[in-house]
């Protein structure tokens, strides 16, 4: 492996904190893409769980804002494809537990394909031969945690989609995105990694990759605002209403997929980190909370700022690939595997998070 002293001259750059807290022995936790939307709750919320016990490790392709490392003990800026960077932080921390949040999304995957294959695919790939590393040096398994998606789902057409209704973890398989078929390659790299890992290796493991992914739905955040995500159109029009602006929905009225809120995302993360391995019968599990249509979703937010200006300019594209997710999915798996729960339904979600927080963002 190179020095880090090296590497710092090639656009990656580390920024310690502290070098070794108490309770190293435990391993270091890596989290990657924490700048993006959910790094935020979550980078919080691992902190409060592990503050002082463990050091916390994270990255991105920018530089963290200030309240994001006050959680931290070393960040460093860089690309998870990037070979080099992956050897750095293997050679200056013991990582125990990796949080893969980084990837490329929907809507910037379809402009750059190829682009998106390198990020989710080969990234993912870099995370997972780092976690088996880790593993086979600390001959114990690394948890890595997965936030899969929706998206990895295919329903052929409109009609299919209304007859299907509810869908589980192994129906409609047949992604149409670069995101989704991302994903569901590293989803299957997450199997290979767990249980089938050097299958033919004299002094392989039991479990080298303790990989455990969640396939999350749209998500709501008052926190963050929408960054152009397939799924967005249900934030965008609360925060469009709220700062006064008229909002062009580009899915038609009637489109349905479901949702969560971020807070309800971050913490069914960290419940499915927490739950014994003993205790889960697969690898993937869907979570949902709600599944309204758009016009559902513009009506709430009429019930909260009356002079809302949403109106539907769909736009074929985005619509068509709206359209090939599922209306709604069973998440009954990880209700009876790790006592998943969501703690807003759609109204709750409205009235007890998104307008509050809403509300104070903007001084509506």
């Amino acid at each position: 492996m190179q020095p880090l002293a090296e590497l710092v001259d090639t656009n990656i750059m580390i920024e310690p904190k502290s070098r070794t807290p108490s309770g190293i022995g435990l391993g270091s936790i890596l989290v990657t893409g924490a700048g993006g939307e959910m790094g935020h709750a979550l980078l919080a919320q691992l902190a409060a769980l592990h503050g002082g016990k463990r050091e916390i490790v994270a990255m991105d392709l920018k530089e963290l804002s200030a309240d994001r490392k006050a959680h931290l003990q070393t960040s460093y800026i860089g690309d998870i494809s990037d070979p080099r960077l992956v050897e750095a932080i293997a050679a200056n921390h013991d990582i125990s537990e990796i949080w893969h949040l980084a990837a490329l999304l929907s809507t910037r995957g379809e402009r750059s394909p190829e682009l998106a294959m390198q990020v989710n695919v080969m990234g993912s790939a870099n995370m997972l031969r780092l976690a088996a590393d880790s593993a086979t040096r600390r001959q114990s398994p690394v948890k890595f945690l997965f936030p899969s998606t929706v998206a990895i789902y295919g329903v052929p057409s409109l009609e299919a989609k209304r007859a299907a209704g509810v869908v589980t973890e192994d129906e409609c398989l047949q992604p149409i995105t670069m995101y989704g078929v991302n994903k569901r390659a590293v989803e299957e790299l997450g199997r290979y990694y767990s249980r089938h890992y050097r299958l033919l290796a004299a002094d392989r493991m039991d479990c080298t990759v303790d990989f455990r992914a969640i396939r999350f739905p749209g998500i709501i955040s008052a926190d963050t605002v929408p960054t152009g995500g397939t799924s967005d159109y249900g934030p965008e029009m609360l925060h469009a209403a709220a700062q006064g602006k008229a909002y062009e929905c580009f899915v038609r009225s009637d489109a349905r997929i479901p949702f969560m809120t971020m807070p309800d995302a971050v913490r069914s993360l960290i419940e499915l980190a927490a739950a014994p391995r003993e205790s889960l019968t697969q690898l993937v599990y869907n979570v949902t909370a709600f599944a309204p249509s758009a016009e559902e979703i513009a009506a709430k937010v009429r019930e909260h700022f009356p002079n809302a200006a949403i109106t539907y300019v769909p736009t074929p594209e985005r619509q068509q690939i709206v359209d090939s997710w599922p209306e709604d999915l069973d998440d009954s798996a990880a209700r009876r595997d790790w006592g998943w729960k969501p703690a807003h339904d759609f109204s709750a979600a409205f009235a007890t998070y998104l307008i509050p927080s809403i509300r104070a963002r903007y001084g509506a």
